[in-house]
């Protein structure tokens, strides 16, 4: 059975990301990676999680105006996405790829958008 295997990063609006960035980096000493989020490295823990801000106006997390999204890593995308749906969850048929990994969407009872990340191969 498909399962998740850690939380893949937290999504927040922000009024102004690269400001919020910059105050995070100034009062954490934590560095964006080049794609533009914060990355904990999964030598220093369990796997990658990433912290990336999105602007007022962002689609990505739905049309329910939630100001926050879960991203939760897993290790198969589709036979959970499958399974969510077979169980009458109502699942984004959208899906994204990236050099990272791959990405879809579902919402859960609250009407929050939950993203799933199946991190690629050599993540």
């Amino acid at each position: 059975m498909a399962r998740i295997t850690g939380l893949g990063g937290a999504f927040l609006k922000a009024k102004d990301p690269k400001a919020l960035y910059a105050w995070y980096e100034q009062h954490f000493g934590i560095r964006r990676e080049a794609h533009g989020s914060f990355v904990f490295p999964k030598g220093d823990v369990t796997g990658d999680t990433a912290l990336a801000f999105f602007p007022e106006a962002t689609g990505h997390f739905g049309s329910s105006g939630q100001r926050a999204m879960l991203n939760f890593r897993v290790d198969d995308l589709d036979a959970i996405l499958e399974a969510l749906a077979a169980a009458g969850v109502a699942v984004d048929p959208n899906r994204d790829s990236y050099d990272f990994g791959k990405f879809g969407w579902f919402t859960d009872p609250e009407g929050n958008r939950v993203e799933l990340w199946e991190p690629a191969a050599d993540s």
